[in-house]
């Protein structure tokens, strides 16, 4: 159906919540940790709502070597906001000393910028999908980011990265301009993928790269048919894993990208309700008993009005 939610690889968690929460006005839905490791957290951020489509996580490691965006990776994130906002966006950036460019790719405007530890991202408008409702300082429904506008693949092997897109995972091929491919996928939001057909240089993963991109299974039977799907057509898939908000199977395709497939539901307020998502650590049941010193660990966070 589409991406489901990106997961980078971040520094300062301070810095991100007060990136993606205060300038960009994205809600923080969820704090948790990394379940492979306890001791870092497991931010998202996303619409009023959570949606699939609109979650952007991250891990925040303060002291961890910076990366190098490349060929293996999510190079460009791109963030869906409404018709008409772009202006509005211009000035908030400029506000934040954001420094960004304009560029007109497939004849849409977007505004290109890196956040505070080196993640290439894009704000481009688009009609389809849904407004979020979620208010935070001057970013109200009317400018706010619905979403995933989508996302540029840098591909260590373009070819098959574009087979796999359309010949297995049934996107589109709607275009192509320059050394970009462009595929669309059915949902309204998180739908568009570029990917870039020449090379950058190999990726390095580190602070400021793109660990994963996942995409949308509607729910656990739908799948496990794309995990025997997958795998019939020659890829190494990962049992499936449950990440308490959703069930996620992963796979490396053959242009070194790490790819997930991630369940719709249950979604982020079965734990906590909608009304209270993000504003406390949410852990596991496996890790309850170890709060107290995962609490000692994790650096204070808090969402913050900069405005």
């Amino acid at each position: 159906m589409g991406i489901h939610h990106i997961t980078a690889i971040v520094g300062n968690p301070q810095e991100n919540v007060d990136f993606y929460a205060g300038i960009l006005g994205l809600r923080l839905v969820k704090q948790t940790v990394n379940f492979d490791d306890p001791e870092t957290y497991h931010l998202y951020f996303g619409n009023d709502g959570g949606n699939p489509g609109t979650i952007m996580t991250f891990f925040p490691w303060a002291r961890a070597y910076q990366g190098r965006i490349g060929d293996g990776q999510v190079g460009v994130t791109a963030f869906a906001v409404p018709k008409g906002a772009i202006s509005f966006w211009k000035q908030r950036l400029e506000k934040f000393h954001v420094a960004y460019t304009e560029e007109t790719r497939f004849d849409e405007l977007s505004l290109t910028f890196d956040d505070p530890h080196g993640l290439h991202l894009e704000i481009v408008e688009r009609e389809a999908g849904e407004n979020s409702q979620w208010t935070f300082g001057e970013v109200t429904p009317n400018v706010a980011i619905k979403g995933f506008g989508g996302a540029t693949l840098f591909s260590t092997n373009p070819e098959s990265t574009n087979e796999l897109l359309h010949q297995v995972m049934g996107l589109e091929q709607i275009a192509q301009e320059g050394d970009l491919v462009r595929f669309q996928a059915s949902s309204e939001i998180g739908n568009v993928i570029d990917v870039k057909q020449t090379s950058t240089g190999k990726g390095r993963m580190g602070v400021g790269t793109v660990h994963h991109i996942a995409w949308r299974a509607k729910d656990r039977e739908d799948q496990l048919d794309w995990k025997a799907y997958i795998e019939k057509h020659g890829y190494g898939v990962t049992p499936v894993q449950d990440r308490q908000y959703f069930h996620a199977i992963y796979f490396k395709e053959h242009g070194e990208i790490l790819f997930e497939i991630a369940t719709d539901p249950p979604g982020f307020a079965h734990d906590e309700s909608e009304a209270t998502m993000g504003e406390k650590l949410m852990l596991p049941k496996w890790y309850e008993p170890q709060r107290d010193k995962i609490e000692r660990v994790l650096q204070p966070i808090e969402v913050k009005e900069l405005d």
